[in-house]
């Protein structure tokens, strides 16, 4: 009862964060609670010989590699899970598992992270592009947009597997009637679809999730969003930035320059020395402060590779190889 307690007074402190200082004071206290309650972080801070009542800044803060959500149950509590949230991943290779005991903390963490960037989700009409999402069971993104179709309450909102021309009528409908829309896509099948409706909507919202999913070449962000804008009729594209072992999502509203709610923060760690976060303006590691994680951890070293631009925006530049972090994993036990 006590534990449970403990969770619910921080979730609360989480979602009423309202500028740095108080994201510090509950970020320091989410690290010592963690340190000492979810096992894998434990014994990661341990084996570096940091001790948790000696760190008194966020930059002290130890973060643990993303791969670990693929090889242990990372928990800080002891109640079962109401949900496992799982990676996509190649025939043979180990995906990411995000043990989720308390889901109502996800919903919270999304629908306040869409009101902040988008406003009100009732304005909205949301249409869904998300194929490789959709054929596999356990996508966190699925279940946040299941969710914001639900509250979106517009009878045009839904999905769109492969069906196109469905897709390009509703869009030209929702064009007609004026209707705010937001089109979420994995860039793919947002590809696909832009190379073969050429549409003129410079209202929509076209908000790409990331990854061609083995389907179509990598591209770079601006011949992508070129391509996309082109298709569209847009002037820029949005982008959602989040994964699996997250609870939180960054949005970019063009250019590729990411925002993040009151409760995420990222920080950008030397590839050499992954303990030191680098100054704003320098490349290296995509470091994860996402608060969200309460019940899981908090504090993950991400495999993309990121600049930070100033205390509120970063971009991503691209991902290491995964030979660049294993060593990291020696680290817990």
């Amino acid at each position: 009862m006590y534990l449970r307690n403990v969770i619910s007074a921080s979730i609360n402190n989480i979602f009423s964060i309202t500028n740095y200082s108080e994201f510090e004071k509950v970020a320091l206290e989410v690290f010592k609670f963690q340190a000492g309650n979810c096992r894998v972080y434990s014994d990661f801070v341990k084996n570096l010989g940091i001790k948790p009542s000696e760190i008194n800044s966020i930059k002290e803060i130890p973060f643990i590699p993303v791969e670990l959500f693929k090889t242990h149950s990372i928990t800080s509590t002891n109640h079962a899970h109401e949900i496992i949230f799982s990676s996509s991943g190649t025939t043979g290779l180990e995906t990411s598992k995000h043990l989720v005991t308390d889901v109502s903390v996800y919903e919270k963490s999304y629908t306040i992270g869409f009101e902040k960037f988008y406003g009100d989700i009732t304005h909205y009409a949301i249409l869904a592009l998300l194929p490789s999402y959709q054929e596999r069971e356990g996508s966190s993104l699925i279940y946040m947009v299941d969710d914001l179709i639900r509250l979106s309450k517009n009878s045009s909102s839904g999905y769109f597997l492969y069906n196109h021309s469905e897709l390009n009528d509703s869009l030209l409908h929702l064009k007609k009637n004026h209707i705010p829309t937001i089109l979420i896509g994995v860039t793919y099948a947002l590809l696909d679809f832009a190379e073969s409706h050429l549409l003129e909507f410079p209202e929509l919202i076209v908000m790409e999730t990331g990854g061609m999913k083995g389907k179509r070449k990598e591209m770079v962000r601006e011949e992508l969003h070129e391509k996309l804008c082109s298709g569209f009729g847009v002037p820029t594209i949005h982008s959602e930035y989040g994964m699996t072992e997250l609870l939180s999502q960054a949005y970019s509203k063009g250019g590729g320059i990411f925002h993040c709610p009151n409760w995420m923060q990222v920080y950008i760690r030397d590839t050499n020395d992954p303990l030191t976060i680098l100054s704003e303006g320098h490349t290296g590691g995509i470091n994860i402060i996402d608060l969200a994680n309460i019940n899981s951890c908090s504090f993950i070293a991400t495999q993309d590779l990121g600049r930070k631009i100033n205390a509120d925006s970063f971009e991503v530049l691209g991902r290491f190889d995964n030979s660049d972090i294993r060593g990291c994993n020696l680290l817990v036990q």
